[in-house]
């Protein structure tokens, strides 16, 4: 009898883990609607049974042949930092460990408002359990021809005429790809579950591609 309970636990388990749903997000370390999104995404995770993987893109390479204002893109020359470190990271370790180090990049950028600098990468990576040699990448181009590759993963599907987040998600044929969604502050809990569920709804509509409103409000970390 024992056995035969042990055997049915087994197989709900294993229909459990069949039944979660995959979600692939592209971020930039830089980007604060990106790092929004992630945290909602892990809110997500709490209430909804999904799995979330995280992949890298870069800022710089998006806007590399667009006319954009000086700067910005003098901005966007301190991205690379951070993208080379967590592509560097992936390629050694595996995509498992972007979950972490990204969290740990991200908390120093925009809630602490910390400088990009081998500082932070070090201790990000510290904190990630990482060898802090990584960091030595953010000054090489070695990593970045498969930096581009992951970007185009990402946002090939999505379009151009979008930035990040950029999310994937089961749709009514296979993976969608979505800019978004673009939210301030991240919704915590039931909350985040509801837009979730939102999401999906407008992923299985078939002919559906946009809905937006002006932004008015910035980034609220919290």
């Amino acid at each position: 009898m024992l056995g035969n309970l042990l055997c049915e636990d087994r197989e709900k388990d294993s229909v459990s883990e069949n039944d979660r749903t995959k979600v692939h997000m592209w971020f930039d370390p830089a980007c604060p609607w990106a790092w929004l999104t992630s945290r909602w995404l892990l809110e997500v995770e709490g209430v909804r049974p999904i799995d979330t993987t995280f992949h890298v893109m870069s800022l710089a390479v998006l806007n590399e042949d667009k006319d954009i204002p000086d700067d910005y893109r003098t901005m966007l020359s301190g991205t690379w930092g951070a993208v080379r470190i967590c592509i560097a990271a992936e390629r050694k370790y595996g995509p498992e460990v972007l979950r972490d180090l990204y969290t740990a990049l991200g908390t120093r950028i925009h809630p602490l408002k910390q400088e990009k600098n081998r500082d932070l990468y070090v201790a990000a990576l510290t904190e990630a359990r990482l060898p802090v040699e990584l960091a030595d990448a953010a000054d090489t181009d070695e990593y970045d021809e498969r930096l581009r590759e992951s970007h185009h993963e990402g946002m090939d599907p999505v379009g151009y005429e979008v930035g990040t987040p950029v999310i994937h998600v089961p749709g009514a044929d296979g993976l969608v790809a979505f800019f978004g969604p673009v939210i301030s502050p991240a919704p915590k809990g039931e909350a985040a579950g509801k837009l979730w569920d939102g999401v999906l709804a407008v992923a299985s509509t078939d002919g559906f591609f946009e809905l937006k409103r002006t932004r008015t409000r910035g980034p609220i970390f919290d």
